[in-house]
């Protein structure tokens, strides 16, 4: 393997890595207030579906990624109205918005385009790239960063922005207030339920600029149920990071690593292989990480 070749993997790596990081801060900042969101997965198709349609009948790559994170947003409000306002259950509330969208989007497909399956075409605008100046030039560097659009670099904004934000400024701690003891902050005049709204819907809009990146990133394009399960993966590396949206920058790079390792290899391996990686990754590391967290308590009762 030659300093080129690993370069490669490592660009492929956090190309991989934006669409999970985003759907996987969308499920942290849930967590940190006690809601079980599990409708990422449909939260992330909706935002890759209505960037594209959108963005094929304006030519504005602006404008997609405008409608993909409000539509993100407003099948997170939805989540927030049924899972958090009139309480339904987390698991039949996330599932039955994930089939909904499964379906509505593949439907929506034909509708609008008169297309099955997926729809490309030469007039969709892609996520422009950035070829950062002097570091372009430097070997191995340069090839690390090449081409990546400015939504990748974007996504660790994000994160950090949120860490800021929850750590560090007042009104960040009475939104963990909220997730830490309910009946507590609403004591002292903080409205739970309305923050819980808020944040799940801010939830859905990180999740529909990560089905945006999905679409117009590395290929500009629809397929039903392209998302194929990063939603999943998201929550994943939400759970590694205990929700901390730091940690969840190093979980994300590592199932963004495994799926770009399946990718790197799949001349060697068939393809039917390669694309289980990420998800095997997923079950390995969350039985590690559930092992050891269990250990912690055994030990932390002793």
């Amino acid at each position: 393997m030659d300093s080129n070749y690993l370069a490669s993997i490592i660009n492929s790596t956090i190309r991989s890595t934006t669409p999970v990081l985003l759907a996987a801060l969308g499920s942290a900042i849930c967590s940190q207030v006690g809601v079980f969101n599990i409708a990422l997965e449909g939260q992330m198709l909706i935002g890759s579906f209505t960037a594209i349609i959108v963005n094929y009948l304006t030519g504005s790559v602006a404008l997609a990624v405008l409608a993909g994170i409000l539509s993100g947003a407003v099948i997170g409000g939805i989540v927030a109205l049924l899972q958090v306002k009139y309480k339904g259950a987390d698991m039949v509330i996330g599932t039955s918005i994930n089939l909904l969208v499964t379906g509505l989007t593949s439907i929506l497909l034909f509708v609008i385009l008169g297309v099955k399956g997926g729809f490309s075409s030469p007039e969709l605008g892609s996520l422009k790239k950035i070829n950062l100046p002097i570091i372009k030039d430097i070997p191995f560097i340069g090839r690390v960063f090449e081409n990546l659009t400015s939504l990748d670099y974007f996504s660790y904004i994000i994160a950090i922005v949120i860490f800021i934000y929850l750590f560090k400024t007042v009104s960040g701690f009475r939104v963990l207030s909220v997730g830490i003891n309910k009946e507590a902050a609403e004591s002292l005049g903080i409205k739970a339920i309305r923050t819980k709204m808020i944040v799940v819907t801010m939830s859905g809009a990180l999740c529909g600029l990560g089905g945006t990146v999905l679409s117009m990133g590395q290929v500009t394009l629809f397929t039903e149920a392209m998302t194929a399960g990063r939603g999943f993966i998201a929550m994943a590396a939400a759970g590694m990071a205990q929700s901390h949206p730091l940690l969840v920058i190093i979980s994300s790079l590592f199932f963004g690593a495994a799926q770009a390792v399946g990718v790197a290899i799949q001349n060697i391996v068939p393809s039917q292989l390669t694309m289980t990686i990420p998800y095997i990754a997923t079950i390995a590391a969350l039985a590690i990480f559930s092992n050891r967290k269990n250990k912690k308590k055994f030990t932390s009762l002793e």
